[in-house]
């Protein structure tokens, strides 16, 4: 279990040890980097919000949130949501000491 207390060269180390043997990386895969729509909705993912909520947050169809999601696991090759968190923490998308767990369950 990974506590949101460890340092962040713990969670490195538990990531990259995680995605050991993945051959591609973001610049390598076909969809490039993120663009910045596409990081807003992993922001709003990552902090738990449901797919109706992100898109009311972004003035934008639901079905336009699922088009990013789905974008984003391609290009991210990471397809779980607690995978897309801590790529979100990682690249300074979300802060995890300002992160309350309990809002996340």
């Amino acid at each position: 279990m990974l506590s949101l207390n460890v340092p962040s060269s713990k969670i490195i180390d538990v990531t990259n040890s995680f995605f050991k043997g993945q051959q591609s990386t973001t610049e390598e895969n076909e969809g490039g980097e993120l663009t910045v729509r596409e990081k807003e909705v992993l922001k709003l993912v990552a902090l738990g919000h449901s797919n109706k909520e992100i898109a009311g947050r972004l003035f934008i169809s639901a079905h336009t949130v699922i088009s990013h999601r789905k974008n984003i696991t391609e290009k991210l090759g990471v397809k779980s949501i607690s995978g897309l968190t801590i790529y979100a923490i990682l690249n300074k998308l979300i802060d995890s000491d300002k992160l309350d767990p309990q809002t996340l369950i």
